[in-house]
């Protein structure tokens, strides 16, 4: 079970015709919709939010001039608020992380300290020179300046499975000459080889201090990963407290739980792995299956004051009016909430009316599925 909504409007994008060129746009409609089921937030950042239907977006919105009049009491403006849309989507992308290699320019601009000019200039770089062996390798891309590179270095991973499949397979040569790099570019010493610490959540500016833990450890930075590794590293943990490691290491806490981090997590760790995947179902694919009294598991996909609308996978979301959503029915941490149930939230639903004619379908909330 997977939304729809928002793909017809990215199939005539800009980015959509740069992506599939020669696809017809319901084509390219049915690609993105195939993408969000590999990778959500890589497909979903293209989407402007109010497209994507979540919540009461467009009722919030109040096209006011400032000039004129502020926008009312409560109310964001929409500059306001696609400002604050936009901070959230880039804390998502910067707190998950990008595959340099193979993530598209799109999702590059949305990692802290990247904007749309610095993306294209990385993804011009691959182009012409093929995959980043490294995240040193990021400081020879036009723009990328030394506080750039700190903000967004330990946002970017360099995962070497990727990396050895790109190297692997031709390598186009470009038609132009790669741009030439500006002063003081040229006279960088920039290693070439593969950091086994650019596959993790640590930033550059903590490596002196994850190679002094891995010392302690009695570890190498080829086992990051490892199980060998996360003994190690649990034992030390184990024997010695955060806090004394960190003195021993000379370093906060902080930094210590987040290099012990990454250094347990195996390669490719992705931090949505414990998150709820895709639904596949069959039988029930379209309205003409649906059987009052039938038992299905759906997908909040948008929330208002009078009730709760669920994707359950027949083209149509169904409508739990809100006297079907009662506290016994609720976990005990969502009681309090102003609306009970939340796009992305997996329920358990009965299916209570079926209107083919009108497209309407109404739904009784059986249980929340954590």
């Amino acid at each position: 079970i997977t939304s729809e909504a928002g793909a017809s409007i990215y199939s005539v994008s800009p980015e959509a015709v740069k992506e599939l060129p020669d696809m017809d746009p319901n084509l390219r409609s049915a690609v993105s919709i195939g993408r969000r089921v590999q990778d959500p937030m890589a497909e979903l950042v293209k989407i402007d939010p109010k497209h994507i239907g979540i919540g009461t977006y467009q009722v919030s919105v109040v096209l006011v001039s400032a000039d004129m009049f502020p926008a009312p009491a409560g109310f964001l403006s929409a500059g306001a608020l696609k400002a604050a849309l936009d901070g959230v989507v880039q804390e998502c992308v910067s707190f998950v992380g990008v595959d340099i290699n193979i993530c598209s320019e799109t999702l590059m601009r949305h990692v802290a300290g990247l904007n749309v000019g610095r993306a294209k200039s990385i993804a011009e770089w691959r182009e012409q020179n093929g995959p980043f062996n490294n995240r040193e390798q990021l400081k020879l891309v036009k723009g990328m300046g030394p506080k750039t590179y700190q903000q967004c270095a330990g946002f970017i991973r360099i995962n070497p499975q990727t990396l050895h499949s790109a190297k692997s397979s031709p390598h186009p040569v470009p038609e132009k000459p790669a741009a030439k790099k500006s002063k003081g570019k040229t006279c960088v010493n920039i290693p070439t080889s593969f950091n086994p610490l650019d596959q993790t959540c640590i930033h550059p500016e903590s490596y002196h201090v994850a190679e002094r833990f891995l010392s302690l450890v009695g570890g190498s930075a080829d086992q990051i990963g490892s199980a060998g590794m996360r003994q190690c590293v649990e034992s030390k943990v184990r024997t010695s407290s955060v806090e004394e490691l960190a003195k021993t290491v000379d370093s906060t806490p902080e930094t210590l739980k987040l290099i012990i981090d990454g250094l347990a997590q195996p390669p490719g760790f992705d931090i949505r792995q414990s998150f709820g995947k895709a639904v596949f179902k069959r039988g029930i694919v379209s309205m003409s299956d649906l059987r009052v009294g039938a038992v299905l598991t759906g997908q909040v996909d948008n929330a208002t004051l009078f009730g709760a609308f669920v994707d359950i996978g027949v083209g149509r979301s169904g409508l739990i009016h809100k006297s079907k959503i009662t506290l016994d029915k609720l976990p005990a941490s969502e009681r309090r909430r102003s609306l009970a149930l939340g796009p992305g939230q997996r329920v358990e639903v009965r299916v209570l009316n079926v209107d083919p004619q009108r497209g309407r379908i109404g739904l009784d909330l059986i249980r929340v599925l954590q």
